[in-house]
């Protein structure tokens, strides 16, 4: 296809929405002694996927940029000009990078952009928190992509995310929860990634959800409709019995589809995923960061791990403002408080549910107590571990 330019840029688009072919007007690339140049360099990030030109939209935003975003959607890259737009073959030969990848699978409102923001540390790791090709890749497969292609196209589009800002660096995607039908495709994609799977204990996402009133139960029931699609919700359910569903319902089950999804994950590859919950994240920071750094296979020291505790996790992850855990407890305590009967009620139901499926509500492999334990080897031969 070759080096394209646009001359339109999406910026308007939903983060999650799909691309459509013909969706910008081109403007071939000329008088460029080489027309890669620019391209060569690491600001620019692989952000938009056309399946429509088999092309790749790239914006330019430098660890800085990134870093102030709290997603890397259009939202919040909006000010960067027209994106050059480049046919995925070349854009590969042009662009793809050599970093490891890691990711931070998670069932959200769990402090994945807390724990994202830990490694944006300049010379050791970078991180990219929710980059938007990878949800283009999700309304690709949902609208039909051919299985072989879709996954050549993932590959493809992994290779141009694993590039770092500095020479050495270690990669940490933090993709959209909405790609977490994809997770055992990009596992078997990059075999040298690991993963950390993060969730918050069932009570707290349901009183998040509460709390967030009408906004929050559109989006469960929106990640519903793309679960079901991804077949991610097996629990004998039939389309008559979700739409009887309460809002809490659905945030229930799609809270037990993901911790079902996390478990079968942790049972293919117990050597590559550890499972962490957000409450052990904020309560044993210092902890959590020395095990993630030796999962994800990142140099640091005790040193290093304290000011990046001290400087992260004392602000909001999205909006950079000082917030504390206490912050987070009363938060939590003042939506149990407004909606405890409604809570209440439906924690027990979803824990029958679980039950019924056979799926523990606490996840397999943790994180900390297998690091206490002297890895997983360790743990396995102790028969301490098991994977649900």
């Amino acid at each position: 296809m070759g080096f394209i330019a646009s001359m339109e840029t999406t910026r308007s688009a939903p983060a999650q929405a799909a691309l459509a072919p013909n969706a910008w007007s081109e403007l071939t690339v000329s008088a460029m002694t080489d027309p890669y140049l620019a391209l060569r360099s690491p600001d620019w990030l692989a952000h938009r996927y056309d399946p429509g030109h088999d092309a790749v939209h790239f914006v330019r935003a430098d660890r800085a940029e990134r870093r102030i975003a709290p997603f890397l959607i259009d939202e919040h890259l909006a000010g960067h000009g027209q994106p050059l737009v480049v046919g995925r073959q070349d854009a590969v030969a042009a662009h793809a990078g050599a970093a490891k990848l890691n990711l931070i699978f998670h069932s959200a409102y769990c402090c994945s952009t807390l724990l994202a923001n830990a490694y944006d540390r300049a010379g050791r790791s970078y991180a990219l928190k929710e980059p938007v090709i990878l949800n283009d890749l999700v309304g690709w497969r949902h609208r039909g992509a051919a299985p072989e292609q879709l996954k050549i196209v993932l590959n493809d589009a992994l290779a141009l995310l694993a590039r770092p800002l500095e020479t050495g660096e270690v990669g940490v995607i933090k993709p959209s929860n909405v790609v977490n039908g994809l997770a055992p495709a990009i596992m078997a994609a990059r075999p040298e990634a690991r993963a950390l799977l993060l969730y918050a204990p069932l009570e707290l996402f349901l009183g998040s959800i509460a709390q967030k009133g009408l906004w929050g139960r559109l989006w469960v029931r929106d990640l519903m409709s793309k679960q079901l699609v991804d077949g991610l919700i097996q629990f004998g359910f039939t389309a008559k019995d979700h739409l009887l569903q309460t809002d809490l319902q659905v945030a229930a089950v799609g809270w037990l589809a993901q911790h079902a999804l996390f478990a079968r994950l942790a049972q293919a590859w117990p050597d590559r995923v550890r499972t962490l919950d957000s409450e052990t994240l904020l309560a044993r920071a210092g902890d959590t960061l020395a095990a993630a750094d030796r999962l994800f296979g990142i140099a640091s020291d005790a040193a290093e791990r304290e000011r990046v505790v001290a400087d992260v996790f004392a602000r909001n992850a999205k909006s950079g403002e000082a917030f504390t855990a206490v912050d987070r407890r009363d938060n939590q305590v003042n939506a149990a408080a407004a909606y405890a009967d409604e809570l209440e009620k439906t924690e027990v139901w979803a824990l029958a549910v679980a039950e019924k499926a056979g799926l523990p509500v606490k996840a397999p492999l943790p994180l900390l107590d297998l690091q206490k334990m002297g890895g997983l080897s360790a743990a396995l031969r102790n028969g301490a571990v098991t994977s649900a």
